[in-house]
């Protein structure tokens, strides 16, 4: 099973683009540069989430011992569901732009 990544996808759709139009593939600086700030912006949002899901986890451990206010508990397993669906949308947007691509007649 292969995985797949948001830049993958991406790199794969601008291929496909440009050999429609009939534009040869020669990577400049600015397209290197371009590829690397999306796959920054992509981390970042990975690790935004991922903190976001574990800064949920503490406060509910702390709710344990009733160091924590409802509100903030709240407040934060909200966020971090939040942040889980839109992980998970981008995710699903993403694989399906992935599979109309592969889908393309050559």
């Amino acid at each position: 099973m292969t995985t797949i990544n948001s830049l993958s996808a991406a790199n794969a759709y601008r291929n496909q683009l440009k050999m429609m139009q009939g534009v040869q593939d020669t990577p400049d600086n600015s397209q290197q540069a371009a590829q690397s700030a999306f796959s920054q912006l992509v981390e970042n949002a990975a690790k935004q989430a991922s903190n976001t899901q574990y800064q949920s986890e503490a406060l509910q451990l702390e709710s344990l011992t009733g160091k924590v206010e409802l509100s903030n508990l709240v407040t934060a397993v909200a966020n971090a569901e939040l942040s889980l669906q839109t992980v998970v949308a981008v995710r699903d947007r993403v694989i399906n732009a992935y599979q109309d691509i592969i889908k393309m007649v050559i």
